[in-house]
Parts: structure tokens; sequence; C-alpha cells
């Protein structure tokens, strides 16, 4: 008997997609999976090496857009490559952030704030009016990366979870005003493995994992899962939703202060 394999999903067949922050970590994880489902991708960064190096990856249907995310005008300039490199934009995922460094928030520098305010609520907005925009009649999806954060309390974390939280209602507002032409999701990721979060889960990932009801450590590509899954045109009828990436920590938070 001869076994025959499914074909590789391609949900994004012929689609567009825009990734902030697409050199690394999660955002290069979401830039991966929608490219190997069929979209043509572009990715925005701060670093033109890790921009490149990211792009190479991804194969000829890429483009890599160096700049600064909380600029307009490399905002303006990024989708406007991707309409014009491509003819359209179908999907944006605002996922670059600031996060500031763990510290009280009477103690944070206000100049902290006003970073994360730039790149974790104002600038997700700029981009995604300039891509509702663009998007036209044909309409789309956007898909903004908040933070476990933002749901749940973690000390020192104050100034981050704020925004990100404000991120998440802002996705509501967005949903609401938008649809149905553009619908508009969030993820709100847990602990993943990246560099970015290397201090909070080096050489302490079995505890970790124990604590968890998923039993391991999240990964980007976890992320990248629930995006496209946002992102998907299929799932039309889901939009204003913040799906949290968490491996459980909710739950197993909630279990804990039941046992209170």
């Amino acid at each position: 008997m001869t076994l025959q394999t499914q074909p590789a999903r391609r949900r994004f067949a012929g689609k567009v997609a825009l990734v902030t922050g697409g050199s690394r970590g999660i955002g290069q994880a979401v830039a991966r999976l929608l490219a190997a489902e069929g979209a043509a991708v572009v990715i925005t960064g701060r670093d033109p090496q890790a921009l490149q190096q990211a792009q190479a990856t991804l194969g000829d249907g890429c483009l890599a857009i160096a700049g600064d995310a909380g600029d307009d005008d490399h905002a303006r300039a990024a989708i406007d490559a991707a309409c014009r490199g491509f003819g359209t934009l179908d999907v944006l995922v605002n996922n670059v952030a600031h996060v500031p460094a763990p510290a009280p928030l009477l103690e944070l520098p206000l100049a902290e704030l006003d970073a994360a305010y730039r790149l974790n609520l104002r600038a997700p907005l700029a981009w995604s009016r300039l891509a509702i925009a663009a998007m036209g009649e044909r309409g789309g999806s956007i898909v903004n990366v908040a933070t476990l954060g933002a749901i749940s309390l973690h000390p020192g974390m104050g100034a981050y979870g704020a925004t990100k939280a404000g991120l998440i209602h802002l996705t509501r507002y967005l949903a609401a005003e938008c649809g149905p032409r553009v619908r508009v999701n969030a993820v709100a990721p847990g602990l993943i493995r990246t560099d970015q979060s290397r201090a909070a889960w080096e050489g302490r990932e079995a505890r970790i994992a124990t604590a968890l009801p998923a039993g391991r450590l999240g990964e980007p590509a976890d992320v990248a899962a629930a995006v496209a899954y946002l992102a998907d045109p299929s799932n039309d009828w889901v939009t204003g939703e913040t799906l949290a990436v968490d491996g459980g920590a909710l739950v197993q938070l909630g279990r804990m202060r039941e046992r209170r």
C-alpha cells in the first residue's frame, strides 16, 4: 500500500504580509511561517544586518526594510514598498516592542514610559491606519502582539504591561470600527524562549516547565502559529479577540488563587 501525504497548507497563497520587528525572535518566526504558507512577506527592523540575515532565510518573496518602527515616515515607506513590490497588503503583524528594564513604577524613569508608549501603543495605531488604507475595499487582517503581562501582573513590568494592555484595548476598538472589511486581533504571549527574554528563563527551564500545564517553555513558533490562525482569511468570524499563548500560565494562576 502506498501512503499518500497531504499537501502542505498554503493558507496565505497570493497574500502579502508585513511583520514589524521581523528580523529575530517572535517576528522572525511569524515571517517564516507566513512565507512557508505562501505569503509574500515584508519584514522591518532597526538592524540592517539582522534583517539581511532574516531575509536570506525567507527566500525571494521577501522584502526587508530597515528603520525605526516609531517613525511615521518609515511606516509609510515600508507599506508603500509592500504595495509597490507585491501589489497590495493583506496582513499586518504589529510585533515590534519596547521592553523597559524591570523596575517599580514609582522608580521607572518617565523617559522609559514614553519609549514604551511610542512603540507599544502609538506605533501599532500608526501602522494600522496606514495598512487599512492600503488594504482598500479588499480588506485584510491585523494581528497585534501584546503580552501576558497585559492581562496578569508581573513584578517590575508595569510600564510594559500597561502599554500592552492599551494595545489590547486598541485592538478591540479597531475591530469594532473597521469590521467587517478588516479584522483586528491580538496574541498575548507568555514566557517565550527568545534572546530578548533570556534573563527570565536561562537556567530555569526545568522549573518553569514543571509549573506550566503545557509542561514546557514557549517557543517563537508557538506564537507564530497563533498569529497565523488569527490572520487566516478562513477565520473571518474571529475579530476583536486576544489569544493567550502561555502554556496554561493563566490557568495555573487561577488554580493557585483557588487554593488560597
